[in-house]
C-alpha cells in the first residue's frame, strides 16, 4: 500500500509523526509480526504436546523439574528461531526487504539464539545428557530432509510435513530422557507413539482439506484410501507394540479418538469446511491424547 503526504490534513485519517497512514502502520506490523513469527501455528502442538507426554510419562520415576524448563526454553527458542532466520536467509515466501527489517530480525535471531545456547549448554556442561547430541542429530536431520522434500515441489509436501514431525516429536524422547536419565525402550516408545499420533494428524487435515466438496462414501474413499490404509496400518501397530510389552495396554485408548474421527469421516454429511474450526479440534484431539497416554501409565 503507498503512503500518500500532503501539506493539508489528510482525507483517510490523521498521519503519524512518520507521515504514515493507519492502515500503513497496521500492514507495517503484520509484516514484522510475519518475518519474526512462525506461521505454523499447528506445529507449535506437534512439538509441545510430545514434550508435554514425554514429561508425564516421565514423572512417574523423577521429578526433576529444572533440565525440564532448560529442553523447553532450547525447544521453544530453536523452532522460533527458523522463522527469521529464514526471513533474513531468503528461502522463506516473506522475506527482509529493507535495512530496518533486517536490524530488527536479525536482534531477533540472535535473542533466541543466545537462549538456545545457554539452555542446551546448561544441559550438555561437561558431559551431561550425552544421548541430546543423538536426539538432536536426528532433529537435524529430518528437518534438513524437510527443507529438500519441500523443495520438490507439491507431490512431496505432505511427506515434507511427515518428515519434519519425525524433529518436532523428538522433544518426547528427550523430556523423557533429561527428567529420568534413561534413555530407553521407553523413550523410543514415546517418540514412535507421538510420532504416530501426530502423522495421523498431518494426513487427516490434508484430506479434509483437499475433500471439502466430496460427497458419497464412494467418491471419499476413493480420494482418501491411503489415509484409510494408513488408520488400519496405526492401529496394527499400536496393537503390536501392545501385545510385545513396549506399550501399556490401556495406551491404546489415548488412540480411540483420533481413529474414530477418521473413520467417521467417510460416512459423515458433507458440509463447508471450516479451517480454523478444523485446527481447534485437531488440537483438542491432541489435549485428549496426550491426558490420556499420560493417564494410562499412571494407572
Amino acid at each position: 500500500m503507498s503512503t500518500r503526504v500532503c501539506s493539508i490534513a489528510p482525507l483517510e485519517g490523521p498521519l503519524s509523526q512518520h507521515g504514515e497512514e493507519p492502515a500503513t502502520r497496521k500492514a507495517r506490523r503484520e509484516r514484522q509480526r510475519a518475518l519474526i513469527l512462525p506461521r505454523e501455528h499447528g506445529a507449535w502442538g506437534l512439538l509441545l504436546v510430545p514434550l508435554v507426554t514425554g514429561a508425564g510419562v516421565a514423572f512417574r520415576e523423577s521429578y526433576h523439574v529444572f533440565p525440564l524448563l532448560l529442553l523447553l526454553a532450547a525447544a521453544l527458542a530453536l523452532f522460533w528461531m527458523r522463522t527469521p532466520v529464514e526471513s533474513l536467509l531468503g528461502t522463506s515466501l516473506i522475506h527482509v526487504q529493507s535495512k530496518d527489517e533486517q536490524r530488527s530480525v536479525l536482534v531477533v535471531t540472535l535473542g533466541l539464539a543466545a537462549v538456545a545456547a545457554l539452555s542446551l549448554g546448561a544441559l550438555l556442561w561437561v558431559g551431561r545428557n550425552p544421548y541430546l547430541w543423538l536426539i538432536g542429530c536426528a532433529a537435524a536431520t529430518a528437518f534438513v530432509a524437510q527443507a529438500i522434500l519441500k523443495k520438490l515441489g507439491r507431490s512431496t509436501r505432505m511427506l515434507a510435513e511427515v518428515v519434519g514431525t519425525i524433529g518436532l516429536t523428538s522433544s518426547a524422547p528427550a523430556a523423557y530422557y533429561v527428567i529420568t536419565g534413561r534413555f530407553n525402550s521407553t523413550a523410543w516408545m514415546l517418540w514412535l507413539a507421538n510420532l504416530i499420533f501426530a502423522g495421523n494428524q498431518i494426513h487427516y487435515v490434508q484430506l479434509r482439506i483437499h475433500t471439502a466438496r466430496m460427497e458419497g462414501l464412494r467418491a471419499k474413499f476413493a480420494r482418501g484410501w491411503t489415509f484409510a490404509l494408513g488408520q488400519a496400518v496405526m492401529a496394527g501397530v499400536l496393537v503390536l507394540a501392545s501385545v510385545r510389552g513396549f506399550l501399556p495396554a490401556l495406551a491404546l485408548i489415548a488412540f480411540v479418538p483420533v481413529l474414530f474421527r477418521g473413520w467417521f469421516y467417510f460416512v459423515q454429511k458433507p458440509g463447508p469446511l471450516a479451517v480454523k474450526r478444523l485446527g481447534w479440534s485437531e488440537l483438542s484431539h491432541a489435549i485428549v491424547f496426550c491426558g490420556l497416554f499420560i493417564g494410562a501409565f499412571s494407572l
